[in-house]
């Protein structure tokens, strides 16, 4: 047997000698020095037992203060030997269930995927490649588009081999496993634990893990075994068996990155025993040395920057973490993450289980038909952006939203950095954010303002190499390329594009460019010095101003005060010019907010959708012209921020947001925000600036911005749940009535009137045209217009299959309402007997003033019988019923009503005797704007019989006034007919 441990370090002697019983002859090294300490001699006793060499009967093992001859009794040392292992398994049963119980449990971000979520139902693994040391210590990769493109993986490892015997056949001890930020390292490690908790690591018998981040904020000496006891109460029993026994130990060592190492014996002296206090630092290199607990296993986490921290010899293997590198993983992850029960929320699990499927399908496709996706999806980290993304687009069910996409962004990022340094041996500290947000940042809002999203190589020397002077810039450089650079930059994969790159999601250079602005980094030289002599000068004139104050009691100076003054003076100078950085601050996300040329752009929600799930239909040609990049969640981003949580995750990875600031920000940009929310926004637009208001978590600002919204026109918009849970919850801020709320064509279904219901109850006037909202919607109508707070009196159901049943809720909501007075069911499919259902109820109404039953296949006798309800009441004046199946004779009855007699007007024809109808424009535009929704042979049907009408009305008068309003009157109606009939409407 030989100790590779020592021999680097040690000299040895070797020893050939024939075992009794034994075949052949066994190679054993002995150590000419002895090694240090106690352990150092039981070491040295095992090595001779597992020989086959027997100590002298004189010869003692001490450990801990006690002594043990090795010329026990057997059948003492079985009883003992029985006694502990029994205590030692129970010890360890019960640091698995404490391993377990913490590795499984889930950050915040992780909840919102429903109970039922956990690593071992959704976890999948990462490709693991093979390494070596030569491809460690090759020189760092320039930033070239050649050196960033990912190389096929070859020599795939799985986890659970990773300990297997080398390519030489020798058994390895120590693994580094390596990879960038995003790959899963963490993740992995975390799965690894909670496998070998449940039994299916059976390779090793205990498990000891360490965070080298804890270990790296210890710098009082320690020992081994007080070391694990004092983070793992369960093995005090277990500790003093380690080195002593043949039990299969692994110690993991996740983020390496994170301490300082010294592998030199100037700088770390050896130690082989564990209960010798020592630096943290001084435990993990002699493990990793192998000096200390020769027999232990160990896999050392890392960032491809420190792994040379750790000299080759000491290693094994080399694994690096190859990410999703295969578009099979990525689909696998997507399907197992959001097919979770109780992912979609509570009380929408049934319906929700088909939108899951279709969810996963189109992602799916989108994943093979374009390739950027999924070489973001590369790095799992952003499987998980992309799917919390997703649940936070489709499931979200609560007012307020639980959630914001700047939360989910910013949660991201600290999942990832959790407040990292760049580089741990350099004497700045700087947090890797922090670092990002000045380099990347700039980058980021150089391209949103030019409006780019491919990079050259010319622009990132630009951005990362101009202003590099000293040597420990150069450092930072050199680890963010190795470690960072390929997060958020990745090659472009677009034909005519590969020479370029692009962000590996494209809203996260809108993110990094509003952290860039709101961090106060786009600043000019003046800026940055003046701000810095403003802190010194600012600290210097607190000293000095006590001392002139003594001086002038026992000196009567006159120049002393004003001496005094100048010094202040500096500060204040420039604490003005931040006041103006600020105002510049709100300018800018002002600016942005409300920017003409993208007014008619989808709304932010439904571009992100689409940057996932990709858009349904045929494929652009690679020769069709680009649209132009959009830009517009940079200003919602820019909010976001500054809400008081996400400073306080950004606060954590290094990225300081005073209070002050954001005050002063919000305040200055107030009133540029107010006066252009003014001047009537286009739909998509104006939902823009309602997810603006949400992702901005103020509600003072919020509730004086939605007090000057009077009229809401969010007409065409695909309101989601989401988007009606932000319109709830921005305008449930304040308490004040909206006179016009406008949702034609906005896809509502009965879910989302239950969301928006408190905000319906507070609008005047209410369009819910073209929903499909069916009997069951109906039922929540009825119960916001029978509520005591309703002060709707204008309502448009036009385009919606309320059917017959739904007519029985709204009668119901008719007889009771004392609001309303405008009610359109214009094209809703009710029919006679639903028609006549309202007939009944209509009497009990006291403020109806018009009814519109047009085009709803009435009848002769449902529609005399509304008119006649109609002419009993107190204040109902105007009856629509153009378009519906009525008998010549149906219609002499209706032409004989007038309104100084019967009190009601029933608009039928465009025709009124031997004169047009008043109503005739009235009636026209109806047609005109439903055209496209209406049946069209139905409705050319209708216009023929119109136009018939009006011609036979012509002949029979003879005024030349009353013939050229005819004669108007049917090219209008010509018109409508050539529209259908070329289908240009």
């Amino acid at each position: 047997m030989q100790c590779q441990s020592c021999l680097s370090w040690g000299s040895w002697t070797h020893l050939r000698r024939s075992l009794p019983g034994s075949r052949g002859t066994q190679s054993v090294y002995l150590c000419a020095a002895p090694v240090p300490g106690t352990a150092g001699s039981y070491f040295l006793r095992k090595i001779l037992c597992a020989s086959g060499i027997s100590l002298p009967r004189g010869c003692a093992h001490y450990q801990g203060g006690s002594q043990e001859r090795s010329a026990q009794p057997s059948s003492s040392r079985h009883g003992l030997s029985h006694l502990r292992n029994v205590a030692t398994s129970d010890a360890i049963k019960k640091h698995q269930k404490s391993l377990s119980a913490w590795f499984s449990h889930q950050p915040n971000e992780e909840r919102q995927f429903g109970p039922s979520f956990s690593l071992d139902a959704v976890h999948v693994d990462p490709v693991i490649r093979e390494s070596s040391l030569e491809e460690v210590l090759k020189p760092s990769p320039d930033l070239t588009i050649q050196n960033q493109l990912q190389q096929p993986c070859s020599q795939v490892i799985s986890l659970q081999n990773l300990f297997d015997v080398d390519a030489c056949g020798r058994q390895v001890k120590n693994v580094v496993l390596y990879g960038t930020v995003g790959t899963g390292k963490s993740t992995l490690i975390k799965k690894m634990v909670v496998d070998w908790c449940h039994g299916r690591l059976p390779r090793f018998e205990l498990v000891i893990p360490f965070s080298c981040e804890d270990l790296s904020h210890s710098h009082a000496p320690i020992s081994l075994r007080r070391l694990i006891t004092k983070k793992y109460q369960h093995l005090r029993d277990v500790v003093p068996t380690l080195g002593a026994s043949n039990l299969k130990v692994l110690f993991i060592l996740n983020g390496l990155e994170r301490l300082n190492l010294d592998f030199r014996l100037a700088g770390t002296e050896l130690c082989c025993d564990p209960n010798e206090p020592v630096p943290p630092s001084a435990i993990v290199v002699n493990l990793l040395r192998k000096y200390l607990l020769p027999e232990a296993s160990i896999i050392v986490t890392t960032r491809p920057s420190a792994v040379r921290r750790i000299p080759g010899k000491y290693v094994g293997r080399y694994a690096e973490i190859c990410g999703f590198s295969d578009t099979n993983l990525q689909k696998l992850y997507f399907q197992m993450r959001l097919s979770q029960p109780g992912c979609s929320g509570e009380g929408s699990a049934g319906s929700s289980s088909g939108e899951k499927e279709n969810l996963v399908e189109m992602l799916s496709r989108n994943l093979e038909r374009h390739d950027q996706i999924a070489a973001a999806c590369f790095l799992p980290s952003y499987c998980w952006l992309v799917c919390t993304t997703l649940h936070f687009l489709y499931f979200t069910r609560t007012v307020p939203p639980s959630q914001t996409l700047t939360g989910i962004y910013t949660s991201f990022l600290r999942l990832n950095f959790s407040g990292e340094v760049l580089d741990s041996t350099d004497p700045t500290n700087i947090s890797m954010m922090k670092y990002v947000a000045k380099t990347v940042g700039k980058l980021a809002y150089e391209g949103v303002m030019s409006r780019k999203t491919c990079f050259s190589e010319d622009d990132l020397q630009q951005c990362f190499e101009v202003e590099m002077k000293t040597e420990s810039e150069l450092n930072l450089l050199e680890v963010f390329r190795r470690d960072v650079f390929r997060f958020f930059l990745t090659p472009c994969v677009q034909p005519g594009k590969e020479h370029t790159f692009v962000f590996t999601i494209p809203a996260m250079q809108e993110y990094l460019a509003a952290l860039h602005v709101v961090l106060g980094e786009k600043k000019t030289l003046a800026q940055r010095v003046g701000k810095e002599l403003s802190e010194v000068i600012g600290k210097v004139s607190e000293d000095v101003a006590v001392v002139l104050n003594i001086v002038s009691k026992v000196l009567p100076l006159r120049f002393l005060p004003v001496l005094f003054n100048l010094l202040k003076i500096f500060p204040r100078y420039f604490s003005r010019l931040s006041g103006k950085e600020r105002d510049a601050i709100a300018h800018t996300m002002a600016e942005e907010l409300f920017k003409e040329e993208d007014y008619y752009n989808d709304d932010v929600l439904d571009q992100i959708n689409s940057s996932i799930l990709g858009v349904e239909g045929p494929m652009r040609h690679p020769d069709e012209a680009p649209d132009d990049e959009v830009f517009e969640l940079f200003p919602i981003f820019m909010g976001g921020i500054l809400s008081r949580r996400n400073r306080a995750i950004l606060e954590q990875l290094g990225c300081s947001i005073k209070n002050l600031a954001a005050f002063e920000i919000a305040k200055a940009m107030k009133k540029t925000v107010i006066r252009n929310s003014r001047k009537g926004l286009p739909p998509s637009e104006l939902m823009d600036y309602l997810f603006f208001l949400h992702e901005f978590q103020n509600e003072r600002f919020t509730a004086e911005a939605i007090r000057s919204l009077r009229t809401v026109n969010l007409s065409s918009v695909k309101m989601t749940p989401l988007k009606c849970c932000v319109l709830a919850s921005v305008m449930g801020t304040t308490c004040h009535e909206v006179e016009e709320l406008n949702l034609t064509s906005c896809n509502l279904d009965t879910s989302s009137l239950r969301i928006l219901f408190p905000v319906l109850l507070r609008c005047k006037a209410l369009h819910l045209q073209l929903n499909s909202l069916g009997s069951d919607a109906c039922k929540e109508i009825r119960d916001l217009l029978l509520h005591d707070k309703c002060v709707v009196s204008n309502l448009r159901l036009a385009n919606n299959p309320v059917g017959e049943q739904g007519a029985r809720y709204l009668a119901e909501a008719l007889a009771g309402n004392r609001s309303l007075t405008h009610l359109s069911l214009l094209h809703t499919a009710l029919g006679d007997r639903g028609t006549e259902v309202i007939a009944q109820h209509l009497a009990e109404n006291k403020h109806l003033q018009e009814l519109n039953l047009g085009y709803n296949s009435l009848t002769d006798a449902a529609a005399l019988q509304v008119v006649e309800v109609a002419k009993k009441h107190a204040t109902l004046d105007k009856v629509h019923l153009y378009f519906n199946d009525i008998s010549e004779e149906g219609k002499r009855a209706l032409h004989s009503l007038r309104m100084d007699r019967d009190g009601v007007r029933a608009l039928v024809f465009l025709t009124a005797g031997t004169d047009v109808s008043d109503y005739w424009s009235n009636i026209l535009n109806v047609v005109q704007r439903n055209l496209p929704f209406w049946d069209r042979e139905r409705v050319r049907q209708h216009l023929t019989l119109i136009l018939q009408d009006l011609e036979s009305s012509r002949r029979q008068t003879a005024n030349p006034w009353r013939k050229a309003k005819f004669l108007r009157v049917e090219s209008e109606v010509k018109k409508m007919l050539g529209e259908l009939q070329h289908g240009t409407f």
